[in-house]
């Protein structure tokens, strides 16, 4: 029996997932962050070796046994100097040549059109989009929280933060959101919002862009400056898509499927909506369509086609059958 293990490492969770060739699903774990900026490489190995060791027993797949593994790593690709070492940051629990290691906005187009050619755009913590078509390859956005990343939640939670600071000082009418940022930190003085910030741990990238929420909660209450965010990041995103339609060459009236996962597509009134109706006005074409499988499944089928055992349309019917609608995270 052949079997693949698939892990989608995020920013702000790590899926494992373990399927064999007919798609059924033999285990599947979660752990909490993959971001090494963040969490450090020694973490980052601890938290794979203890991922892959779970699932794999779940399923009763020794590790000699296991056909294949793809892992996505955030970031993975961005650090020349570090790319060896990302490589070797699963070999403490799976053995040389039977695993590769990539980006994991790889994980999500192969989920979400179940490695179909078109175009995934990811929005959660950060933002990116990738695809494929014609045997080409490209992607675009993903260049980190400091100066991209836009459209993500991370990116939409520094905005908010900004919004307050010129609703503090008057630079913009004071809506909705003033009231929630003030409350969710408890400030007793606009300013102590630089402590809360700044001096905690939730400057930390996966922490802040649960800061999103608050804009959200916001844009919900009819803050319009709040709502404006949310189309913002929908032309922000559509435009990361169409700069990878670009580098796929595709003509603009070919009907291109483009999927799309990630947390904040779940605020659909918000975000999705807003996307979709910006999409339709562009010049070139798209079919909009939801993702297939989760990104941990997309995973696992990319290991399939590296081994050079792609599954077939059948078990990867079977398997959306098991897994049903993704949840994004």
């Amino acid at each position: 029996m052949k079997t693949y293990l698939g892990v989608d490492g995020g920013g702000s969770k790590t899926r494992f997932l373990l399927i064999d060739e007919a798609g059924k699903v033999l285990g599947a774990q979660t752990e909490g962050t993959a971001y090494h900026l963040e969490i450090g490489l020694e973490a980052l190995r601890a938290m794979l070796a203890r991922g892959i060791g779970r699932t794999l027993r779940e399923g009763g797949v020794a590790i000699a046994d296991l056909t294949g593994a793809f892992l996505g790593l955030p970031a993975y690709g961005e650090d020349r100097v570090l790319q060896a070492t990302l490589d070797a940051a699963p070999a403490g629990a799976l053995p040389g040549g039977r695993y590769r290691c990539g980006n994991d906005m790889v994980c999500g187009w192969a989920g979400a059109l179940a490695g179909a050619e078109g175009i995934n755009i990811a929005a959660g913590t950060g933002s990116i989009a990738y695809g494929e078509f014609a045997g080409r390859s490209a992607r675009a956005g993903g260049w980190g929280e400091l100066f991209s990343d836009e459209g993500s939640a991370h990116w939409l939670a520094r905005e908010g933060l900004r919004l307050f600071s010129r609703m503090s000082d008057g630079r913009t009418p004071r809506g909705a959101l003033y009231g929630i940022v003030r409350r969710h930190f408890a400030l007793q003085d606009d300013l102590d919002l630089c402590a809360a910030i700044y001096g905690k741990s939730a400057a930390q990238r996966s922490q802040l862009a649960q800061l999103s929420r608050l804009v959200a909660e916001a844009a919900r209450a009819g803050d319009a400056a709040a709502g404006a965010l949310f189309a913002q990041a929908a032309l922000e995103l559509i435009d990361i898509v169409d700069a990878v339609r670009d580098g796929l060459q595709v003509h603009p009236e070919v009907d291109l499927p483009l999927s799309y996962s990630g947390g904040l597509f779940q605020l659909r009134e918000l975000l999705l909506a807003p996307f979709e109706q910006a999409l339709a006005k562009r010049v070139r074409r798209y079919r909009l369509c939801a993702a297939r499988l989760p990104p941990d499944a997309g995973a696992a089928l990319y290991a399939a086609k590296l081994a050079g055992t792609p599954l077939n349309a059948v078990s990867i019917a079977a398997l959306e059958a098991q897994l049903g609608t993704p949840a994004s995270d």
